[in-house]
């Protein structure tokens, strides 16, 4: 690389430190964390965004938990020299200040290092902010000879290039780092911004200059799924790309990685593991309830593209079991695939406006008419609540066109909402149940919205009037991400409406029955075991009744189970459906039954780390297998989440329409097109 191109990527990854550096500020002012000096080390204030807030959260988390277990085993180790803690890139980090402050550096010093600018600031700051110098005790302001930038008693600073190996050894050596004693090693987003050549020599260097050592790493990984995909190109937008994510993919590959290259002993897990299986149910919950929150499917993706990794050397740290197995966190691998389902683009940019946006409702009006309302997505040139209906039209045997269309400004308007449901009545009238306007502003209401053809009888020119159905006080449903189904009952036509959350409970496990005819909620008994709540989760009629499929439960976990709510004479009776294998948890899905299999499509899980595509699960059998979407033909990436699907079975297509969302500090992401899957090859295989 040439030398100046090496210069603006090292000016891009320091601007790096100071977006992070105010995401900890903020984290530290919303009470995640209990941190009184990152405001200090950084100029500026910001107000992050929730998602935002858990991401930065969890990883602070991740390193103070191998912090503590580092520092407990350094001073458990009888006649073990002070124990010492190398922060490479340490940027703004307020670590030493945290640990002084608990008490815990009376054995301890700590060395930092990163690029001289960010050293240089960094000293600065500490020499100008009094209530940081009381804790520094007296300090030298440093020697530039010895790329030394600040010097106490326990904590020196120095600002060098970590691609600069030799220097570094040289420094560190004149500065006083002991080679012999109890060393944690800490970097957090440090390696993958290093050519990979010369983060193996630096994982290499520390393997022989340390033999009784713990190195810690956080970063990123999975860069080839479509979320991988999106966080590598923002990045790379960045001027900051990610290296060595090709040859080192997995948590795997990175154990690998340490221990070929001289450490004896190497641990990682992603980060919905160790949040799971390493945090107190009480603490999670305390962060759970910080903020309101509603962008589950960001944060497990998030968590499940970065690892916390731990490699040891010698006798004393090799013992220290930082993330010692757990079952709490239990490996749910799909099958190995059965088939795979082509994909295409049903439209293009020249067949009319695309359908960018999640969180909408999506129906077949007719056999060549889909409508999708509400959402959050594109709409004239800004991210937004969508107040435009989209229709997507068949002209001929598989060409698709898309039109936006706004409601008549006659009666009640669209009001913005997202996360609700949609259930045809006929062709000309739509039901729009539940959802919401923010996450603490639920859309209350059912609407209706009526369809009137153009002159021509052309689909083309739809017109949509919007009105109030049922009573203007009825607040029965004041939910979103729930589910509603059509079931019948003494051979009346009733919506079965189930689960979702609320601004007051963040999983419901209640019921209702819309009674179709009158717009009037009824009770019709059911019995059976009453489910687990649930959000998110894909439901579909059946025989007449409701099979719901997955979802995510209390404590935002994922669920495996399938019910189905199975008409009898004196009303529905709820039954589990034992499946083998087992299907691996997910929400954030659809679900359709075509002749006696439901095929679950796309969506969320954090207990494997494949790509879920389509689970087709036989009825009758209760036998499930695994299905790929081979993507070869769409544009990449495509997102399996927060989307809605239509079931064409005439065709043996299945219409993917939407979806995406807002990934981490990464950007907002949209599927461009609606998306075909041949489901041939399953009617093939009967």
């Amino acid at each position: 690389m040439r030398p100046r191109s090496r210069e603006r990527r090292a000016g891009a990854v320091q601007s790096t430190n100071d977006n992070s550096a105010l995401s900890k500020s903020s984290l530290a002012a919303r009470g995640y964390v209990h941190d009184a000096f990152a405001a200090l080390l950084v100029p500026g204030t910001a107000r992050r965004a929730p998602l935002i807030h858990r991401g930065y959260y969890v990883r602070a988390r991740a390193v103070r938990h191998c912090v503590r277990a580092f520092l407990e085993r350094a001073r458990a180790a009888a006649g073990a020299p002070r124990a010492q803690i190398l922060s490479l890139g340490a940027g703004s980090d307020s670590l030493y200040f945290r640990l002084k402050t608990a008490g815990l550096l009376a054995w301890a010093a700590v060395w930092e290092v990163d690029f001289p600018d960010v050293a240089r600031r960094k000293a600065e700051r500490i020499r100008d902010t009094p209530e940081l110098c009381a804790l520094t005790g007296p300090f030298q302001y440093g020697d530039p000879a010895l790329s030394l930038c600040f010097e106490s008693l326990d904590y020196r600073i120095l600002g060098l290039d970590l691609r600069q190996l030799q220097r570094l050894d040289q420094a560190l050596t004149t500065v006083g780092l002991d080679a012999a004693a109890p060393t944690l090693l800490l970097a957090e987003a440090v390696l993958t911004y290093l050519e990979p050549d010369d983060a193996a020599a630096l994982i290499a260097w520390a393997a022989q200059r340390f033999p009784n050592a713990l190195f810690v790493v956080y970063e990123q990984m999975r860069p080839h799924d479509a979320f991988g995909q999106f966080m590598q190109q923002h990045f790379r937008q960045l001027n900051s790309p990610l290296h060595g994510l090709d040859r080192f993919p997995d948590v795997e590959a990175q154990q690998h990685r340490f221990l070929q290259a001289g450490w004896t002993a190497c641990s990682a897990i992603d980060m919905n593991e160790f949040y799971r299986c390493f945090l107190p149910s009480e603490e999670r919950r305390r962060m759970e309830h910080l903020e309101p929150f509603d962008e589950f499917e960001e944060w497990h993706l998030k968590c499940a593209h970065y690892f916390i990794l731990a490699a040891s050397r010698g006798d004393t740290l090799s013992q220290t079991l930082v993330f010692p197995p757990s079952e709490a966190f239990p490996r749910v691998n799909p099958a190995s695939p059965s088939g795979i389902f082509p994909a295409n683009v049903v439209t293009s940019d020249h067949h009319g406006p695309d359908l960018k946006r999640y969180g909408h409702a999506s129906v077949l009006l007719s056999p060549g008419c889909i409508l999708s309302t509400g959402g959050f997505g594109e709409q004239e040139g800004r991210h937004c609540r969508v107040s435009k209906f989209h229709l997507l039209s068949r002209y001929c045997d598989s060409e698709w066109k898309g039109k936006h269309i706004r409601s008549w400004r006659t009666g009640a308007q669209w009001d913005g909402r997202l996360y609700h449901t949609m259930t045809r009545l006929s062709d000309t009238q739509v039901l729009a149940l539940g959802g919401r306007l923010s996450p603490v502003t639920p859309a209350l209401g059912i609407l209706q919205l009526h369809f009137v053809e153009s002159e021509d009888n052309s689909t083309q020119d739809l017109n949509v009037t919007v009105t109030k159905a049922g009573a203007d006080e009825d607040t029965t449903l004041s939910c979103w991400r729930h589910s509603t189904t059509e079931v019948s009952y003494e051979n009346q036509k009733y919506l079965f409406v189930y689960g979702g959350r609320s601004v007051v409970e963040p999983v419901l496990s209640d019921w209702y029955f819309l009674h179709v005819g009158t717009m009037a909620w009824v009770r019709i008994p059911v019995e059976g075991e009453t489910p687990e709540g649930r959000h998110s989760h894909s439901a579909c009629s059946w025989q007449g009744g409701a099979l719901i499929a997955g979802g995510l439960g209390t404590s935002e976990e994922p669920l495996s189970s399938v019910l189905f709510l199975k008409p009898i004479s004196c009303g529905f009776l709820w039954e589990s459906i034992d499946i083998q294998p087992p299907i691996t948890p997910r929400y954030s899905h659809t679900a359709h039954v075509l002749n006696g299999k439901l095929l679950l499509v796309g969506g969320v899980w954090i207990h494997s780390s494949s790509v879920p595509g389509v689970t087709v699960v036989d009825l009758t059998t209760g036998f499930s297998t695994e299905y790929q979407i081979d993507t070869a033909f769409v544009p990449w990436p495509l997102m399996l989440h927060n989307h809605t699907s239509i079931l064409l079975p005439e065709e043996q297509q299945l219409l993917i329409l939407g979806g995406g969302g807002n990934c981490f500090s990464f950007g907002t992401y949209f599927n461009p097109h609606p998306v075909a899957l041949d489901l041939s090859s399953l009617s093939a295989g009967q």
